[in-house]
């Protein structure tokens, strides 16, 4: 179902906008490191959605994720950074590089929803791992979408998910 009123639009415009930039930014970045990648932009639950897909067949692009992820979460905030340059306004853009975040979000999904069923059986809270807001937020939705309740505790970076019977 598409939005038709003209907030709608403007704001489907916006994060197109945002889109756009982060594209043109993510290529000169893809330029400077010599890595080949292509980029696809989508708007996904109210916000702008960037993914640099490779051929399938180079690995170059997993420098781009690092371990755990920890690149992907710093290119992230520089691709936010050089949107809110550009159009003043905070980006709440997800960016996704060799499909990790896709393959992270069914991995924490699942653990969200065996966590769920966990607690269901023993009524006892679960404590998971510390998580970066990304991970916490498809576990909390997984849980929620399970039936139960879940918050957060702790600071960063030892912030983790607890959930509750």
């Amino acid at each position: 179902m598409t939005d038709t009123t003209a907030e709608g639009t403007d704001t489907l415009t916006r994060l197109e906008q945002e889109g756009e930039i982060a594209a043109d930014y993510l290529e000169g970045l893809l330029d400077i490191a010599d890595l080949d990648g292509d980029i696809d932009m989508d708007v996904e639950a109210d916000r702008a959605a960037v993914s640099i897909i490779s051929d399938g067949e180079s690995r170059d692009l997993q420098k781009l994720v690092g371990r755990d992820g920890e690149v992907l979460e710093a290119l992230q905030e520089l691709t936010r950074l050089a949107v809110h340059r550009e159009t003043g306004d905070r980006s709440r853009l997800m960016l996704d590089i060799a499909g990790y975040r896709a393959r992270k979000r069914q991995e924490l999904t699942a653990l969200g929803t065996q966590t769920a069923k966990d607690v269901k059986r023993t009524g006892e809270p679960v404590k998971l791992r510390p998580m970066t807001p990304f991970e916490r937020k498809v576990v909390h939705d997984a849980v929620a979408a399970a039936g139960l309740r879940s918050e957060s505790e702790g600071e960063e970076p030892q912030r983790c998910v607890v959930v509750l019977p």
